[in-house]
Order: C-alpha cells, then structure tokens, then sequence
C-alpha cells in the first residue's frame, strides 16, 4: 500500500522498532540481574509496563530528536538519496551506541554497583576504573556482548532502508501536511520528553520511577539509557566538597545519626495518627501573631485569622525557617530530615538510595501511609518522592475526580484546597488506625485565584497572594468544623508546615534573609499536653525527628535535623543555601558562608543588610557547625549512604 511507504509510516515503523528493542533490553536486563531484583508481583506488572513505556519514550526521544527532524523536514531535499543515507546511519549508529550499547552496559554494571550508567561514569571516568571496569565485565559476558551486536543488527536490517519513500500527496499539499505532521510530532515529543502535557508536569526525572513500584530495584529497572546519562549531566555527576574535618572531629561536632533513648513522657502521643499539611507559600509574613510588629499600624490584623487562632491552641514555633525556595524542596526535608543545597536533593541521582524516612518508620510500625495532591497524578515529583520514602497510597486530581466529578478543578494546578481537603477528610474518615498522612495545599499560588463563590467575600490585601491565603485559611476553618468531633482527628497529631515564603512580600524585611525563609510552623493534637511556644530558630529538617521524639521512638534514625524537645546539645539554627552561599540562621545573627569562609555575618535586626560583623563578633561555633553540617551532607550523598550503622550507637550493650 502507499500509504505503508509514506515518509511518516516509515517514522513511524522505525519508531515502533525502537520500542521493541529497549523492550528486548529491559528483559535481557532483568534477568541477567533476577537474583537481585526479585520476582515482579503480579498486581504490580501493568504499572511496571507503563512505566517502563515512559522512560522508553524518554530515552528514544532524546537520541532520535534530531533523526525526527531529518524524516519530518518539509521541503523537497529529504527525498535526496544521500539525505537518506545520513537518516539511516543516524538511526543505527546513535541507537546503537546509546541505546543498545548503553543498556547492555547497564545490565552488567547494576550487578555491581544497584544503579544504572549516568553521567558520573561518563564523564568522571578519569578519577576512578569504572570504564576499565565495564570493558572487563563485558568481556567476561561475551554472550551479551553477542546479543547486543544482533539487536542493532535487528536496526539495520529492520530499518527497510531499501524502501523509497513516497509521499501520499502531490505538488504544495504535500508540503502543507509534511509542516503540519512536524509540528505535530513536536508537540508529542516534548510532552513525552517531560512525561505529559499539563503546566503541573516536571520533567521527568530518576526518581519519577517509584511511582510505579515502591521497590527500589524494581524502579532502578524501569530506567533506560540514555535517559539515565542525559538527565544526570551538570546537577548531579561527582560529588565536590571540602574536607573540613577528619572522621573523628567530624562525628563530635555533627552527625546525621541519632540514638535516642526512651521518651516515657511522649507515650500520650504514642500511636496517634499524624497528618501533616504543606502549606504552599506560606510566609510568617501572612500571620499577625507570628509577625505583630508587621501589623500594628495596619487595619487589618494579618490574612490567616482560622490559622492564628488554631496556633494559640497548639506547640507554636515562631522562628521556623524553610530549608530552601522550591516546593520540590520542602518533601525530603519534612519527611526524610535532609535539606537541599546546590541542587535539590530530590532531583540527584543519589536521592534513590536507601532511606528510613518518616513515612517508613512509621509504616514499619504498622501505619497506612497516604500523600495527597490535588494536581495531576506525578505531577512536580511529588508522588514520585512520595513512594521513594515510602508512601503507599498517593491521591490527586484523577482520585478526587472519580469521586466527585470534573467540576472542582481550578483551571491551572489543581483541585480547589477546600473540597481537596474535604475529600482528604472523607478518606481518612474510613481508614484504619493509625495512619501517617500528608497533603500539599495548592490555591495560594499563581495566579492567584480564588472560586467564583469567593469573589468579593476576602480582601484583597496587600499582595497579590493575600487573598488565597484567607481562602485557603478559610478551607481549613471548614475542614476542622466538619470533622474535629470524630475519633480519628481526636487521635491525630496535625502538623503544619510551609513549602517557603511567598513570591509575593509586602514588608521590606521579607524581601532579605533571613525573613525570605521564614514561615508557618506547629504542631496541633486535640486532647493533649501538646501547647505552646517555641522561640527558638527551627526549620524544615527538625519536624522529623521532632514527631518522633513526641511519639516515643527509641530506635535510632537518620535525620539532619533535631528532636527540638530531645536534643540540646547542637547549637540551633536553621541552614540553607541562597545565592551562591550556604547561610546559616541562629538566634542573633545570618551567618553567610562560601565554603572557604564567612564572607558576611549580620544582625537579625539589620533588615537592610548594611552593618556586616566579620571581625567583630565571634561566630566560630556556629561556623564549625555549619562546616561539620556541609561535610557529613555531601559525605552522604558522595556514599549514598541515608542509613544508621548501629555500631556508632553509644547506648548500644557492649
């Protein structure tokens, strides 16, 4: 048939041999590596299949973006044998070398190493023997090195390179088509290459794999090449630190490790559900009894009045910092204790390793664990993180509209927070306790909407956000009237906690650190001795250890944070990295750092950053700690080592 010799068939036959290879890839992959990866669960096979169709796009996408350019090219020239010929040696040589040679090398590597081939082999081999290393193994496994040549053999042959293409149409129609199927393909491509098509879609990244198996060998072997290679360039290759301290002044100035002993006086939280709520955008900028000083010549006394109330009835932390100035930043260090610095933590290769988050922990003691997101199922990562540390029961958009329909979605990222909240009510209302869960809010963010029905019912502020901001505290005023008289709530702790500060700032100070980090913060139990307030510098990475701490743990964990309740020992501040310098956050001062030294120190009350105190206040505890924090971070992530070795355990028997 013609239409089977059409320069578009022909693509797309290419296309489909591709998938059939890298499927053929993943098989050899699994099980040359089948003592190590396990079966593969029956209820699982489906979302494995898909995810793997996911990441084959991807990895097809970024080697053959310029081969689709050369078939799809609307003009006259691609009929041109000679133009044919670059296509076709295009197509086997680029697939073979980064499909085909890549995989196989990923097959024999992962025995040894649990991880695929990445930038760091590729570009870093001259610091180590991983490529002299690769060779031996692939001489070792000659028979895979025989199937690889037959399977770009299948390219080759496959490729029907004797077919001449003929086009469907004739004189300019063909031509308007050819534009038109390029810029079609286009569109395809870059919403395969970020996995979807929605504003909400991250590209995807490493870590997107665990939302289709909560195993981390499994997700490893979602992945394909040259995927892997690609997305780990210029973020995530060697790790480059400074080496402060030996092993043994490092371990007594800071360490991730923590050995609590028996909390008895946290037993009356004991096996409460915990349910923790992002705040998106929620700067302690929003808050009249966070900020009064904000507000005393102000009419209107700050934007979340449900919130403040709720607050003067909980454990309030009035100096609580976010670790970083990106919602993606917020997961690892509410749930797992770990901050992100240079580059977000989830978005490194290294973040797939072993972990004993929060959500796990408490898993491992028996609680249904649950994240739930109004945006689109994997959309910014989130559930993606959610299962890597995990979390075995994502909800969003599509959950939600099941449920109750198409009506509630607000047009750009998600579900409207008051009836995602409700749903989150409905759902944890007929789950069995306890149970750990997580829900990001969504509405206070751009471009700052709130429902029809609200129109004119909030003020509008002083920024742009304000009015979101009383929507969503508005929703939570609901939310807590609905369901605060049923035994589940009664039984929770509630912690709240912001993602950052807002992009939108009325006050001088919030445009400067250390105000553009500070942000909403405590810790609600209804019928508890849980009450307070809390004056200290904390941030993010202590709300882990913290819980645990107020739940009675007593086994040991890793955590970059502290118990604010347990552990006195480590000066308190909060840590972050801000243009181009790591900065620290204590009582009295910011303490900026540029890993050779400080390079500005100013008072909490120099709004304006005009006085800096190098020289003339003595900072050298809060530097070596910062130091020490700096070191043991990039050790771990050098090691991917996020684990506890007992044997450092001082309360351990001898």
């Amino acid at each position: 048939m013609r239409i089977l010799k059409t320069h578009t068939a022909l693509l797309i036959w290419r296309i489909v041999l591709l998938y059939m290879v890298l499927m053929a890839l993943r098989v050899i992959f699994y099980f040359y590596n089948e003592a190590l990866i396990g079966p593969l669960p029956t209820d699982e096979k489906w979302s494995l299949l898909r995810g793997a169709l996911q990441f084959d796009t991807v990895s097809l996408l970024y080697t053959n973006a310029v081969f689709i350019l050369l078939a799809l090219f609307p003009l006259r020239i691609r009929e041109r044998g000679w133009w044919q010929s670059l296509m076709y040696w295009y197509y086997v040589v680029a697939n073979g070398v980064l499909v085909v040679g890549l995989n196989i090398a990923d097959a024999i590597y992962f025995r040894y190493t649990q991880k695929r081939f990445s930038a760091e082999e590729i570009f870093f081999a001259d610091n180590d023997n991983t490529l002299q290393l690769i060779f031996k193994f692939a001489t070792e496994n000659w028979y895979l090195i025989l199937i690889g040549v037959a399977l770009i053999m299948v390219l080759a042959l496959g490729y029907r390179r004797r077919i001449k293409p003929q086009a469907l149409l004739t004189n300019g129609w063909a031509y308007v088509v050819s534009t038109a199927t390029l810029l079609v393909a286009i569109g395809l491509a870059i919403g395969g290459i970020r996995g979807g098509f929605t504003k909400m879609t991250r590209p995807i990244t490493l870590s997107n794999a665990t939302l289709y198996t909560a195993d981390n060998a499994r997700a490893t072997m979602l992945l394909s090449n040259p995927f892997c290679v690609l997305r780990t360039i210029g973020s995530s290759g060697k790790i480059h630190y400074e080496r402060y301290f030996d092993d043994e002044t490092l371990r007594s100035l800071y360490t991730p490790e923590h050995f609590p002993t028996e909390n008895t006086s946290a037993t009356e939280l004991t096996g409460r559900n915990v349910v923790i709520f992002i705040l998106e955008s929620f700067s302690a900028e929003h808050s009249a009894l966070l900020r009064p000083d904000l507000y005393a010549d102000k009419e209107q006394k700050g934007y979340t009045p449900f919130l403040d109330s709720l607050m003067r009835q909980s454990y309030t932390f009035y100096n609580m910092y976010s670790n970083g100035k990106r919602s993606i930043q917020a997961l690892p260090a509410v749930w797992s204790s770990i901050p992100s610095f240079k580059s977000p933590f989830v978005l490194m290769p290294q973040a797939m390793a072993e972990t004993r988050a929060l959500p796990r922990i408490l898993g491992e003691k028996g609680y249904e664990t649950m994240f739930f997101c109004g945006s689109d199922n994997g959309s910014m990562g989130f559930g993606a993180y959610a299962r890597s540390v995990g979390i075995e029961n994502l909800y969003s958009r599509e959950d939600y509209e099941k449920a109750h329909g198409t009506e509630d979605f607000d047009g750009y990222w998600g579900i409207w927070d008051e009836e995602f909240l409700n749903y989150m009510g409905e759902v944890l209302s007929e789950q069995k306790q306890p149970f750990f869960s997580t829900m990001f809010t969504l509405s206070s963010h751009h471009p700052f909407v709130v429902p029809a029905r609200y129109e004119g019912v909030f003020s509008d502020g002083l920024t742009a956000n304000h009015r979101c901001v009383q929507y969503v505290d508005e929703a939570f005023r609901k939310f807590f009237a609905r369901y605060e008289n049923e035994e589940w709530f009664r039984n929770t702790v509630f912690v709240f906690v912001a993602d950052h500060v807002s992009s939108e700032k009325f006050s001088e100070e919030f445009r400067r650190s250390p105000a553009d980090y500070q942000i909403f913060g405590f810790m609600y139990a209804p019928d508890s001795a849980l009450f307070g307030e809390h004056r200290q510098v904390v941030s993010q990475i202590d709300i882990m250890p913290t819980l645990l701490g107020l739940m009675g743990n007593s086994e040991p964990y890793f955590a970059f944070g502290r118990d604010v309740f347990g552990e006195f020992s480590q000066t308190p501040m909060a840590v972050n990295y801000d243009n181009n310098l790591f900065q620290a956050i204590t009582q009295d001062y910011v303490v900026q750092f540029d890993e050779k030294s400080i390079t500005a120190i100013y008072a909490l009350d120099d709004i304006a950053h005009e006085n800096n105190l190098v020289g003339k206040v003595d900072v050298a505890t809060i530097e070596n700690s910062l130091k020490a924090l700096i070191q043991s971070y990039y050790s771990r992530i050098e090691q991917k080592n996020y684990l506890v070795d007992n044997n450092n355990n001082p309360n351990k028997e001898e």
